[in-house]
């Protein structure tokens, strides 16, 4: 099976690159290189050739290279679900993000018609053991990954929360005022649980490879909204917020084998699980799309033994996906051999130099 891929990747004015042109054959992508040069930087860039702010959910203007702050573009020709494909995303460093699908000007969302990526980077090492906003962030990107307008669901959702709270926050008492933003709520927060059954029952749905296998569910779902939100009123006045609703759900995992709650889990099993679940949502999107999506994977490798680092690359090249990952070591990819393509970044005067290692 051959996945999704990104064929050519070109910087300008991103981050650390100034520019970069990096042509990719479809293979797992190796990128070495030192702490700073810019390799995490190349990872949040493919990111943003799905819809949503990227791995570092970073605003718009924090993505120019510094000191210029010229604006920034990213353009990327890829292999996607329809076909071949020039997609584009970029700012004149002040106006919005602007995003471009052969040559057209598209909405974020129209991205998840042509690529669908996935990512595990190290700032979801705790995911297990913070607060539930990580937890839900982490859910509805798996969401996203499966149903393309999940975002938008979201934001209709979010709007009325907002246009809600204000009422609270001003101790509007008047129900009339209330009723239209609580049916749009719930008629969004319907979907978007919805949503978020079927992602759920997608991972369930794989069977467990190499790395251990996590039971998940929700906590907090509120089955009837529209009546949990009127009769609640009362309570969220005094809060000044709403507090039922999917915004307060929360994402729990369980160690399979062992019956452990995964926040009571070694780090190790904590990272185990994490890359258990980024493979199952990869292998579902295989089976839903008849190709695998591309995959980010930043410094993962270096927190794995050698047999646990084998097992993941020869998962991913089984699945035919496009793994692009890095690592401060070239042998950390070495049981890759001639299954991958090889990139090594060295930082020369505040600028990175990208050599194609084969």
């Amino acid at each position: 099976m051959s996945g999704l891929a990104i064929t050519r990747l070109t910087l300008g004015m991103f981050r650390s690159h100034r520019a970069a042109d990096l042509a990719f054959d479809g293979r797992p992508v190796a990128i070495s290189g030192p702490n700073g040069a810019g390799k995490t930087n190349i990872l949040e860039a493919v990111s943003l050739l799905s819809p949503g702010r990227g791995l570092r959910r970073a605003a718009v203007g924090e993505l120019s290279r510094r000191p210029e702050a010229l604006g920034w573009r990213v353009k990327a020709e890829v292999r996607g679900l329809s076909g071949s494909h020039l997609v584009e995303t970029s700012s004149d460093g002040e106006g919005p993000r602007e995003v471009r699908i052969d040559d057209k000007a598209v909405t974020q969302t129209a991205l998840g018609g042509v690529l669908r990526v996935l990512w595990l980077v190290p700032a979801m090492d705790r995911l297990w053991i913070e607060a539930a906003e990580g937890r839900r962030r982490f859910l509805d990107r798996v969401v996203l990954s499966f149903v393309p307008d999940h975002g938008e669901v979201s934001l209709a959702y979010e709007k009325a929360m907002r246009d809600r709270n204000r009422l609270l926050k001003d101790q509007v008492s008047d129900p009339h005022w209330y009723a239209a933003l609580e049916a749009q709520m719930a008629e969004a927060g319907a979907r978007i649980a919805e949503n978020r059954r079927l992602a759920l029952e997608r991972l369930a749905a794989q069977g467990e490879g190499a790395f251990p296998r996590a039971e998940l569910s929700l906590e907090g779902e509120v089955e009837d909204l529209g009546l949990a939100l009127a009769q609640g009123r009362r309570a969220d006045m005094a809060a000044g917020r709403t507090l039922v609703g999917p915004h307060r759900v929360d994402l729990r995992a369980v160690y399979a084998a062992k019956g452990m709650a995964a926040d009571q889990c070694s780090t190790g099993e904590q990272k185990a699980l994490l890359i258990s679940l980024i493979l199952a949502n990869a292998r579902a999107l295989a089976e839903d799309l008849g190709r695998a999506p591309v995959i980010l994977l930043d410094e993962v490798a270096a927190h794995l033994d050698p047999g646990r680092r084998a097992a993941l690359y020869d998962e991913i090249c089984a699945l035919g996906a496009q793994a692009i990952m890095t690592g401060t070591e070239e042998g950390l990819f070495d049981s890759l051999g001639a299954r991958a393509q090889s990139f090594h970044l060295t930082e020369t005067g505040g600028a990175s130099w990208i050599s194609d290692k084969g």
